[in-house]
């Protein structure tokens, strides 16, 4: 940035664990030579003022969100908020004229990406999506070697997500387990992989038949409580946590449950827990390509199997994050030729989110100058179909059909 030149301003909604960290002390930590925060919003004012300080700014806080965009008038509105309000927020900037940076998904139903859509298109603002997938060094790699045409023209795709009993089991604690609040896990957590497919593929999906089921978590559980802080069944559960271990998740949110009765320890077992943990799905590609794609939620390892089958040859990526045995800090990408030598790459872990991918998203969005010659920047179209890709799972796993993603798009009314 050239000296004088004034830093991009900020607001952020939502300072929660992603908001406060990611998008809060961490954005400020990589990028604060060109960025400022001029307000932060919660509807939780305990947690709200204990995010301020763990940022690290002086910035006002409002718990009205419409307050502080009328109050700051801040160049973008970065949206950590519950998944299901998002695109009130989202609407609500952009009709001020601001631009927003929305963590994933960008919303939760087919009617809300309609709306976001339209309100981009009238008032001319921007909409960016978190995707901080595609910014990962091995992300990065996939594309490359899939545009260098080293396996000719992919014809399928193998993509298996592996959440364990740590990481996927919190998704069960929190907002995330009802679908009104997450879309469910087809649309919360999958929304990552299907945009993912979208970018590798250069197309976008046109049908999707899924099968989920919820086999254990939410009301397969043994016995159930009411939160693990408090529950009879710790000294017996394979789930319980003690949040208090967690300096991090307890300053944000043991004491501030005493303004909206939000726990981050919540049973797994909720007889109410209403999304799947074991989801699989087979779609179908505009140009062709047959992806079949599973997630589970209760693995001993952590990590995804990916594959590209292509006419001249296979690319296979194998992501260790947990495992059950003693892994390299790497990912290893093989490309396998039908017809020639094969190639191993192998690619370092790198510091930060995602193994580099968070800080790789924010440079592009906020440092002056940053190029994007793969298209990994996702706009508000790209968080729309992959979201559409989700409803149309959840759709598909409850009437046992197939579904038709685009036409998810078009008005209830319309013809």
């Amino acid at each position: 940035m050239k000296e004088g030149a004034q830093k991009r301003r900020v607001a952020l909604v939502g300072t929660g664990h992603r908001g406060a960290g990611t998008w809060g002390r961490e954005l400020l930590a990589n990028c604060g030579q060109w960025v400022e925060f001029v307000g932060l919003s919660d509807r939780n004012s305990l947690r709200l003022e204990r995010a301020r300080a763990a940022i690290g700014t002086a910035a006002p806080v409002f718990t009205d969100p419409h307050a502080m965009l009328s109050v700051t008038k801040p160049d973008m509105l970065i949206v950590c908020t519950r998944d299901d309000t998002h695109a009130e927020m989202i609407v609500a900037a952009l009709e001020a004229g601001v631009d927003v940076l929305t963590e994933k998904p960008m919303t939760t139903t087919a009617q809300m990406c309609r709306r976001i859509l339209k309100a981009e298109q009238r008032t001319g603002r921007r909409v960016d999506v978190g995707f901080n997938y595609r910014f990962s060094p091995t992300a990065k790699v996939i594309k490359e070697v899939l545009l260098s045409g080293a396996i000719g023209e992919v014809v399928s795709v193998d993509f298996h997500w592996y959440l364990d009993v740590q990481h996927g089991a919190d998704y069960f604690r929190r907002w995330h387990a009802f679908q009104t609040h997450s879309g469910s896990l087809f649309v919360h957590k999958a929304t990552h992989h299907f945009d993912l497919l979208n970018w590798y593929l250069a197309s976008d999906p046109q049908e999707v038949f899924a099968r989920g089921a919820l086999r254990r978590y939410g009301r397969a559980g043994p016995f159930r409580g009411p939160r693990c802080k408090t529950c009879p069944h710790a000294s017996i559960c394979d789930f319980h946590i003690d949040i208090g271990r967690d300096p991090w998740l307890d300053m944000l949110y043991e004491d501030p449950s005493r303004e909206d009765g939000y726990f981050r320890d919540a049973c797994v077992f909720r007889e109410e827990i209403d999304i799947f943990d074991t989801m699989s799905a087979a779609i179908l590609y505009e140009n062709g390509v047959q992806v079949s794609y599973s997630l589970n939620t209760f693995m001993p390892i952590e990590g995804h199997h990916l594959a590209f089958n292509g006419t001249k040859g296979r690319v296979e990526i194998r992501q260790y994050e947990r495992q059950a045995w003693e892994t390299p800090d790497e990912d290893e990408i093989f490309v396998m030729r039908n017809f020639g030598a094969a190639e191993r790459i192998r690619i370092p872990h790198q510091a930060g989110g995602h193994f580099g991918g968070d800080l790789a998203l924010q440079r592009m969005l906020f440092a002056p100058g940053a190029t994007d010659p793969l298209g990994q920047r996702a706009d508000a179209r790209a968080g729309a179909i992959s979201v559409l890709t989700g409803v149309a799972a959840v759709e598909s796993a409850h009437t046992g059909q197939p579904v038709k993603v685009k036409p998810l798009l078009d008005e209830p009314n319309a013809a």
